[in-house]
């Protein structure tokens, strides 16, 4: 695996494996990586002759500067797991390699309902640093394919949303969740969970599928703020949890007239704060 820490290595590098016939599958992270990164890079691995990774703790998506100073930062390590699955390469950019000074790379664009519910009210302004972020690396890399994992179902959203309004050739494979043994969700942000916290948040994943059974005989509403309360019990503190439409993230009008829904949830575990999701339709 070969690590890359300027734009120009990196474009250089992957000018030559195109040359040669070679196609690109993106995977990019914010680092302390987990068994879920890695099976994005695997997926990457069937469908793609070259697998780039990106570990950068994008700035600009933290509304909350407490939580971008604790996010976990471990490259050494993240390199030799991304290395033991078959990476082929590795950037791991500056701020000022990502956003060089002087130019204004922020995207702005009308996601509609997308970046303004969920995660777009609790955290405003996340949404617009996410897509400037992958935008800007997807100019780097120039992948043919883009994996993200559906935990960040939202995020995933308005990705999709984002390269539909570009008009971008990048495909986007959305990658089934991760989770351990107990139906937690892997998440970067589970190892600062205290040992108590630890231990309750899988409440989150039992209440999803609890729900997925409850919403087949009563209202989604009902169901949403028995959700709450359910996770309120067990110790957390839930901010929502919403049955939405799985493709404009309104909520559901007629559960027969949706193609697809999905049950969204973010809930703060003593000081973390988890998001997780599950496909009912």
């Amino acid at each position: 695996m070969i690590i890359f820490n300027t734009v120009y290595d990196l474009q250089y590098w992957l000018a030559t494996e195109r040359k040669a016939g070679h196609t690109i599958g993106f995977v990019p992270t914010m680092g302390a990586l987990h068994e879920g990164h890695l099976t994005l890079v695997q997926r990457a691995h069937e469908t793609c002759s070259r697998t780039v990774a990106s570990i950068f703790v994008n700035p600009t998506q933290f509304n909350d500067p407490k939580d971008l100073e604790k996010y976990p930062r471990m490259p050494e390590a993240d390199g030799q797991l991304l290395k033991s699955v078959g990476c082929h390469a590795l950037f791991i950019p500056s701020v000022a390699e990502v956003y060089p000074a002087g130019k204004d790379l922020t995207l702005r664009l009308n996601f509609g309902a997308l970046d303004k519910v969920m995660e777009g009210h609790f955290r405003p302004g996340h949404f617009d640093g996410m897509a400037t972020v992958v935008k800007r690396l997807l100019d780097i890399v120039q992948p043919h394919q883009l994996f993200m994992g559906q935990k960040d179902y939202q995020q995933l959203s308005v990705v999709r949303e984002m390269l539909r309004l570009l008009g971008s050739m990048v495909e986007l494979v959305m990658c089934a969740t991760i989770r351990e043994d107990d139906g937690l969700a892997k998440s970067s942000r589970n190892m600062r969970l205290t040992p108590e916290m630890r231990a309750t948040a899988p409440i989150i994943y039992k209440t999803l599928l609890e729900a997925r059974e409850r919403v087949k005989e009563s209202p989604n509403p009902q169901v949403q703020a028995w959700a709450m309360r359910k996770l309120a019990d067990a110790g957390l503190r839930p901010e929502y949890f919403d049955i939405v439409d799985g493709i404009t993230l309104r909520p559901i009008r007629n559960k027969d007239k949706s193609e697809m829904i999905v049950a969204c949830v973010a809930a703060w575990a003593g000081d973390v704060r988890l998001i997780d999701n599950l496909v009912f339709k």
